[in-house]
């Protein structure tokens, strides 16, 4: 089900995720108009539930959005399907086109639009991705502790990633693949933790295990591995917002300070799109934190008008 897409609201969400839809949750309480345009592609959708939300353990994430859409309706807020093609400022407001022809104007704007895991091409391993093939332990270790976890190492954070993921397992194996050169120190650390170095590259994930480009078979159950993040925010260009290198080095995102105010004027960014590593509740919050702060910018921009007009006499 879809809203119809007014001409104007208070607010545009792009992005129906956690952030945006907590974040129109808390504008439409805030007797703002409100819409939430999502193009229907959650990050989370392979997992089986979403985990370390109080209060929600393992719901799956369908049906969390799917009662965060119906919250933000109770509040008078719209949720659209579509999917943003660019936005423009004109004039006082912003403008934001949709792929199929619709136009919507907003007062301001909130990005929501989460990020895309960019995955190594190893055969294999798309297909196990959000069930054996993971990246978070918090979200995914407590269902695959005690299995064989094989560590595929793509980048500078691989060894922060097996460090944490041995917390969960006593039998695990760290794939150098890609990743930097181990170090000594790192060396240590792993054979103190009983972790197992596998030189070389990985030609394919089978059924039994992990496939060497040599040839040999490492017996694995399941993955974690650190995606290269990007966040959705290419129909941002026209404003002058671009992506920035995040200082993790785990991808690119939209720069924001701690309560989503970007660069541009008017526009706010919560949860993937900027805070690469947060979860869902973490993103959620940022989309509350987010929608308070446009309120309040909303309603100094209505003060300072209003005291305009008081002097004049009207």
């Amino acid at each position: 089900m879809t809203d119809e897409l007014m001409d104007r609201y208070d607010v545009v969400v792009i992005g129906g995720g956690a952030a945006g839809l907590n974040g129109a949750l808390v504008l439409g309480r805030a007797r703002r108009t409100v819409a939430v345009i999502d193009a229907g592609e959650p990050r989370n959708a392979p997992a089986d539930g979403v985990h370390g939300l109080l209060g929600r353990e393992g719901m799956s994430p369908g049906e969390l959005l799917a009662k965060g859409r119906e919250e933000v309706r109770q509040y008078g807020g719209h949720v659209v399907e579509g999917r943003v093609a660019k936005a423009l400022k004109q004039d006082r407001e912003f403008v934001v086109a949709l792929e199929d022809g619709r136009e919507v104007a907003a007062r301001r704007l909130l990005v929501a639009a989460g990020l895309v895991d960019r995955l190594p091409e190893i055969p294999g391993l798309a297909e196990r991705w959000g069930t054996s093939v993971v990246h978070c332990p918090y979200c995914h270790g407590w269902e695959h502790r005690d299995q064989a976890i094989g560590v595929i190492g793509t980048g500078p954070m691989a060894v922060h990633q097996a460090t944490l993921f041995r917390q969960w397992t006593d039998d695990l194996v760290f794939f150098t693949h890609t990743a930097p050169e181990l170090t000594v120190d790192e060396r240590e650390r792993f054979a103190a933790r009983g972790v197992r170095v596998v030189e070389g590259e990985i030609a394919a994930i089978e059924a039994e295990g992990a496939r060497m480009r040599d040839g040999r078979l490492v017996e694995r159950q399941a993955y974690a591995i650190g995606t290269r993040l990007e966040a959705r925010a290419g129909f941002l260009a026209d404003l002058g917002l671009e992506l920035a290198d995040h200082p993790s080095g785990a991808g690119r995102h939209i720069p924001a300070d701690p309560t989503g105010r970007t660069a541009v004027a008017g526009v706010w960014a919560a949860g993937n799109v900027t805070d690469l590593m947060g979860q869902v509740g973490p993103s959620a919050a940022a989309g509350a934190m987010a929608a308070a702060m446009i309120n309040f910018d909303l309603i100094e921009e209505e003060t300072a008008e209003a005291v305009r007009l008081h002097r004049l006499g009207a």
